[in-house]
């Protein structure tokens, strides 16, 4: 089948980041959240966000105008009843998400694909939810989705072949590359992200550095372009945590264990950038180290 109209649940960050990439690729695409002013807010954002591409010289002026011009708003589920796919894209909570595909599932039309953004959940369990596992996939984006070129896609027990393939060609379609990863916890790219981050955190946790030497240590003596703990701020410390939590139930290992400054930190509600605080205090002109 052919995807057209593609639905977006969720206007976050993950969500405004596909509904940006998905527009521009040229389908249409209906926005959805708990409020309208999500959904402006984050239409703003993508426009922000694509004044940035065309300063560097990636898209026109007139590829941002017919972008902005093929996203709507959805009010609700029910405005989803003729997208050929629909990408789930909420917290990375599992009630959440069981939620929503309980009550997005009578909405589509049976030939719909439904897809997560999912960057730890089961698959096959949230397929199962929604009486249509054959036509389910996971969908996993990497943050910042304008900028990140790579799109895991995870087939469920019940993933059907033509539901796979057509979902590979959409994430083509994009200017994505795929990796294929089995349904097992957190899949290829937080399997490995996440423990590093996890274990940064212990580092800190154990005096063995402070944020600001953990984070130099890794960017010049491993090369990374981020420091692990700068990176989990990014993320967000109640998603990094959310992913050691379905690691640790998941696997039963006990190197998944989620290290518990990382728990406190997620109680105090310092969650990163988007609350201001995190490792590292984003309140002032430039940010600094919290420990």
């Amino acid at each position: 089948m052919a995807i057209k109209k593609v639905g977006v649940i969720g206007a976050g960050q993950m969500g405004s980041g596909i509904a940006h990439v998905v527009a521009l690729a040229g389908y249409d695409v209906l926005l959805t959240d708990l409020t309208k002013e999500a959904v402006d807010k984050a239409i703003e954002t993508i426009g922000r966000n694509m004044d940035r591409q065309i300063a560097r010289g990636i898209i026109t002026v007139a590829d941002k105008q017919a972008a902005l011009q093929r996203i709507s708003y959805a009010p609700d589920y029910d405005a989803f009843a003729d997208c050929d796919l629909v990408i789930e894209a909420a917290t990375e909570d599992e009630s959440v998400k069981r939620k929503i595909f309980t009550e997005l599932s009578p909405k589509v039309k049976p030939d719909a694909i439904v897809a997560s953004n999912t960057s730890s959940i089961s698959i096959t369990r949230l397929a199962s939810i929604t009486k249509r596992p054959e036509r389910f996939i996971g969908m996993h984006f990497m943050n910042p989705v304008p900028v990140m070129q790579l799109v895991e896609l995870i087939r469920g027990i019940a993933t059907e072949d033509d539901t796979f393939a057509t979902a590979r060609e959409f994430v083509e379609s994009l200017g994505k590359t795929i990796a294929v990863a089995e349904d097992f916890p957190a899949f290829i790219v937080n399997r490995i992200l996440l423990p590093m981050i996890n274990e940064a955190v212990y580092t800190l946790y154990e005096g063995v550095g402070t944020v600001e030497a953990i984070d130099k240590a890794m960017r010049l003596g491993a090369n990374h372009p981020m420091g692990p703990l700068e990176l989990a701020d990014f993320i967000g410390l109640d998603t990094c945590l959310s992913v050691m939590q379905v690691l640790y139930e998941g696997l039963a290992d006990s190197k998944y264990r989620p290290c518990p400054l990382l728990v406190k930190y997620v109680e105090a509600g310092w969650l990163g950038r988007k609350t201001q605080r995190g490792f590292y205090d984003y309140r002032g002109e430039k940010p600094v180290p919290t420990r």
